[in-house]
């Protein structure tokens, strides 16, 4: 090897194809020291994407020890360790994928700075996303606030192939002094739906992988109807994978480009989730104040409630006597995902039958998905709430009684989630009692509950809480 050390800062981009970042690092010709570093960031995450992003870390060390490489972790500031462990090996350049959410941002841009001012070549890379937030702009030249004009201006888009994957890894002499994995404890906050939740989890490249390669030889076909049935394996599934880089964007993104060209309409409808999915980013990078704020400021007055009333409490357990937002918040609890038409509901429950402030959700979400990613779930809640881009009619307010019909005919969905009542409850709905925190006082065997707000009362309230206000 000819060139200097490379340092790799590993991140939300654990997989070795698919990585512009990683091939910058192999293409300086030197060793490569992937490090991940448990900042101060990541420790203020919600407890699920912890425990995610750990398990993504054990199973992306594997891969690289298979070929050679080494993971090396470190916790601590990002700009004392990497200026250290420059220092240790002798690298001279440090290189990272950019991600685009404020918070992310703010930490990046003080480590390139104090990088570089110690001298050493700091350099961020493309790879989170397909196409960086200020490269897709309107006729006009600003940015995109509405997403089908963004979608059509992106669906011909002749994008680059997916970087290979090293077959054998540049390692250095010697590999620098690290943590190990099980000291973070990472998934400690999880208590006692730890087991539960973990035998859920599907993690890593070859998962992702073997998912997406089954979803679009089949259940792409009906993707467009299949999508929107929670009781049926409709969905691709990719959200995890993508939160924490296990796959690439562009991987899907050409996988599902050659299903639409052979003729599928649902690879399409694909292809249209993955662009929304860059219409987060694109306003989180455009517009950062989406994360935390009202994204239209003329809803910054609204009365919305801000307490953790028991109201809400009942809708954070998954007991508001809706089955349909019960089963939802359920799923979420047992296996850290949420199926995305469970996910408006709620939402819409949240916000509207409970006038209750978004930010409440948006925090609990960030507590308990596992495929929990920034951008997304501030623009899911608040286009829920009616107060964010492209959002739903903010006088739309979903029955969720005949969502339920409508979308769970057969109530296996509801079936699959909820205990009390029946005679012999599923194994995933006595799952949710045996995760359940103790102090929720929880049993199978309770009655089911009343609703907290039924759907027409929720409703009157609504409507009259918008009344005579211009949104």
């Amino acid at each position: 090897m000819s060139g200097k050390a490379v340092i790799w800062w590993v991140r939300k981009d654990l997989r070795l194809e698919d990585n512009p970042c990683l091939a910058a690092a192999l293409a300086a010709g030197g060793p490569v020291i992937p490090v991940a570093i448990l900042d101060p960031l990541h420790e203020s995450w919600g407890a699920a994407p912890r425990f995610r992003w750990g398990l993504g870390l054990g199973r992306f060390a594997e891969t690289l020890a298979g070929i050679g490489g080494r993971l090396i972790l470190r916790r601590g500031k990002p700009l004392e360790i990497l200026r250290a462990l420059a220092g240790e090996t002798g690298a001279g350049t440090v290189v990272w994928s950019r991600h685009y959410d404020p918070d992310c941002i703010a930490r990046d841009t003080e480590v390139k700075s104090g990088l570089e001012e110690a001298g050493l070549t700091a350099k961020s890379h493309a790879g989170h996303l397909l196409f960086e937030p200020w490269r897709v702009k309107t006729k006009t030249g600003g940015f995109y606030k509405v997403f089908t004009p963004m979608w059509k201006a992106v669906r011909s888009a002749d994008l680059p192939e997916p970087e290979r994957a090293p077959s054998k890894w540049p390692a250095p002499e010697a590999w620098p002094g690290s943590d190990k994995l099980e000291d973070w404890a990472l998934g400690a906050d999880m208590r006692r739906a730890l087991p539960i939740l973990e035998s859920h989890q599907r993690v890593g490249a070859a998962e992702a992988r073997d998912r997406l390669g089954w979803f679009l030889d089949g259940p792409v076909e009906g993707y467009d109807s299949a999508r929107d049935i929670p009781g049926e394996d409709g969905t691709s599934r990719m959200s995890p994978h993508l939160a924490w880089g296990e796959i690439g964007p562009l991987t899907c993104w050409h996988a599902a480009l050659r299903r639409r060209e052979e003729g599928s309409k649902g690879a399409e409808t694909f292809l249209k989730e993955l662009v929304w999915r860059e219409f987060g980013y694109h306003l989180a990078w455009h517009t950062p104040h989406i994360v935390r704020d009202n994204w239209r400021e003329e809803w910054a007055a609204f009365p919305w409630n801000e307490d953790v009333t028991p109201e809400v409490e009942a809708w954070q357990q998954g007991r508001t006597g809706i089955p349909f937002v019960d089963a939802a918040m359920r799923e979420m609890w047992v296996t850290g995902t949420m199926h995305n038409r469970g996910r408006m509901i709620v939402a819409s429950y949240l916000t509207k039958h409970l006038m209750t402030h978004w930010r409440i959700g948006q925090k609990w979400f960030e507590d308990c998905l596992t495929d929990w990613d920034p951008a997304s779930n501030a623009l899911g809640w608040q286009w829920s709430a009616g107060c964010g881009p492209d959002a739903t009619p903010y006088f739309r307010v979903f029955n969720p009684v005949t969502q339920l019909d409508k979308f769970d005919r057969n109530r296996r969905y509801a079936d699959a989630w909820i205990a009390e009542g029946r005679r012999n409850p599923s194994e995933t709905a006595l799952a949710y009692f045996d995760a359940a925190p103790l102090s929720w006082g929880l049993s199978a065997g309770d009655p089911y509950p009343d609703p907290v707000v039924t759907p027409e009362a929720g409703r009157k309230r609504a409507l009259g809480a918008y009344e005579g206000r211009k949104f």
